[in-house]
């Protein structure tokens, strides 16, 4: 696989616990979206992204894997 797939054309709505890492999915085939269940590695290509949560909030982790802020949504390409 040389493209991400697409799980979800809209963002993923979270709300994220202060001081706790997540791991966000850029392959696309984590049965555990947006979020990452190591299937990257059968891909090869790919690895998941640390984002660690400052504060307790509510976020937009990008669903079709084409953000061009990852792991967020970019609003350019996906209407909120």
């Amino acid at each position: 696989m040389e493209k991400p797939l697409c799980p979800q054309k809209g963002p993923y709505k979270v709300k994220i616990e202060k001081d706790k890492t997540y791991f966000w999915c850029s392959c696309g085939a984590s049965n555990k979206q947006p979020f990452c269940d190591g299937s990257h590695k059968k891909a090869g290509i790919f690895k998941s992204l640390k984002y660690f949560a400052d504060s307790e909030k509510e976020v937009f982790f990008c669903g079709c894997k084409s953000t061009k802020n990852p792991p967020f949504c970019d609003s350019s390409h996906t209407k909120l």
